[in-house]
């Protein structure tokens, strides 16, 4: 079959400070064209909606797939899909990924005959499956299908993560990715799946609280596939095991592999273990993304963090010792008066790192969901981007926006701008002498998008589809929570944590 897998285009945060290729949705097409089918994809994120109605028109897709990760995309979404369907009223629509798989049911619903089928949980072990059930007729048995008739049998989970290869060649405008100074930067998964249970967080109950890990001898062989001199490792938490880290730079070293990497971890796996991220800022690592997400003992335990301010420090210290640069992001909790946005600035502008603020948001899947929805002051996906409240503030909507920017701003004092520029002309130099242009525009873009006008006006847009609320669940039962379970995998059982 003739398959169009589209990425919606890139929300606010995305606009400044990254842009990633879509892995997911690579992996997706590499499992599909592994299966014998005609794959092309568009990335909203770098192309533009006249491309894809162009690709819609010579391609003429029969399956037609949008990869739905955020929340905040689902409108768009909707909206593609019944322009799909106006061209092409037999193309099969379905939606996947990791934020529609909590709400699967009622985006259908809200989509009103424009979507056939959302597929909740991982897309890999499906995409096979479902399109050969199109073809045949009859997608209800297809396991994770949610269609009008209501679900089929429980997601599948792959048990080996080092298939399917992503299909980066079907990517256009490779270069337009990138994450800081990283440009361009090419993504690599080296495992998937998160131990830890933070309350404001769904990847633990995306997959069940499983862990899986490539082989180091198909991670190095991805590695070294990828053309582009930087890459973010995408792990939700990169080195849990040590053992694994190690032997995934044994076959970097062996193979004389060189790149540039940025990672995300844990303060506390990085002080675990220090030699092995010492060992990786030998073979290339410059970046550390950090989820201190509080900088008190009551904020970490509100996250259930199971960390203290004092690790976090130590981290900090550890990873400069190492010449890691890290970015750490906070969670602005709603809540937040002038007098605490007052004392995190101060505490931004006193550590020499990166420092991103994110607004607390109960989304699907999360333990707050469940103890905050309740709260909502907007159901608006397109709000639902960690940049906009949708609870209640302390402080007036219109005084919570000016604060949250101003304290944005450190970033811009600190780290982007004309002074930023000066410090990094060896690198702007150098990507502008190889025709990257991503990291040079961001400098000047900050207040183009941080602008609390533009937040607050967003506020007051007309909504045509909303985020469903949750059904009454007991989250002291939280295996309700998750969308992968026990014994549905491809494969031989993956290693699932206790919980």
């Amino acid at each position: 079959m003739r398959l169009l897998l589209v990425h919606p285009s890139a929300l606010m945060y995305s606009e400044i400070f990254l842009r990633l290729e879509p892995l997911g949705l690579e992996r997706v097409a590499g499992a599909a064209r592994e299966a014998g089918h005609e794959v092309r994809v568009v990335d909203l994120q770098v192309l533009s909606v006249r491309r894809l109605r162009d690709e819609v028109r010579s391609f003429r897709p029969e399956a037609l797939g949008i990869s739905l990760n955020y929340l905040a995309n689902i409108p768009e979404a909707i909206r593609l899909a019944e322009r799909v369907k106006e061209e092409l009223p037999d193309c099969f629509v379905f939606l996947g990924g990791h934020s529609v798989s909590f709400v699967a049911q009622e985006v259908l619903e809200q989509a009103k005959g424009a979507v056939d089928a959302v597929i909740r949980g991982e897309g890999e072990p499906a995409v096979g499956p479902l399109l050969e059930a199109v073809r045949d007729g009859g997608v209800d048995g297809v396991p994770g299908v949610v269609t009008a008739s209501g679900r089929g049998p429980a997601p599948l989970m792959l048990h080996s993560i080092d298939t399917p290869l992503p299909a980066r060649d079907l990517m256009r405008s490779r270069r337009r990715y990138f994450i800081g100074e990283l440009d361009p930067c090419a993504s690599i998964e080296f495992t998937r799946g998160c131990p830890w249970d933070c309350s404001f967080c769904s990847a633990w109950t995306f997959y069940g609280r499983s862990y899986r890990k490539a082989s180091p001898e198909a991670a190095a062989d991805d590695l070294a596939a990828i053309r582009e001199p930087n890459v973010f490792i995408v792990d939700d938490v990169a080195f849990i095991r040590p053992e694994h880290g190690n032997a995934i730079a044994a076959e970097v070293e062996r193979r004389r592999i060189r790149k540039q990497y940025y990672l995300e971890t844990r303060a506390d796996v990085l002080l675990r273990h220090p030699e092995v991220f010492e060992r990786w800022a030998r073979l290339g690592l410059r970046y550390m993304f950090l989820g201190m997400e509080a900088i008190d003992a009551e904020g970490l335990d509100l996250y259930r963090k199971r960390i203290s301010p004092d690790e976090n420090l130590k981290a900090l210290e550890t990873a400069r010792r190492m010449g890691i640069r890290v970015a750490i992001n906070l969670i602005v909790d709603p809540a937040w008066d002038e007098e605490r946005f007052r004392v995190v600035r101060e505490f931004a502008m006193a550590v020499p790192e990166i420092v991103h603020f994110t607004v607390m948001t109960p989304y699907p899947g999360t333990e707050i969901w469940h103890t905050e929805s309740r709260r909502l002051t907007t159901r608006d996906y397109r709000l639902f981007d960690i940049q906009h409240a949708v609870v209640p503030t302390t402080l007036p909507l219109d005084r919570f926006y000016e604060e949250l920017v101003r304290t944005q701003a450190v970033i811009n004092r600190k780290h982007l701008g004309l002074r930023t520029a000066f410090g990094a002309a060896r690198v702007l130099a150098r990507n502008l002498a190889h025709g990257q242009t991503n990291f040079a525009r961001m400098l000047w873009k900050f207040n183009q998008v941080y602008n609390p006008r533009r937040q607050l006006a967003d506020h007051a847009r007309p909504v045509r589809h909303e985020l469903p609320l949750p059904q009454r669940l007991d989250v002291g039962d939280r295996r309700q929570l998750y969308v992968h379970t026990r014994g549905a995998t491809q494969g031989a059982p993956a290693r699932r944590l206790p919980d």
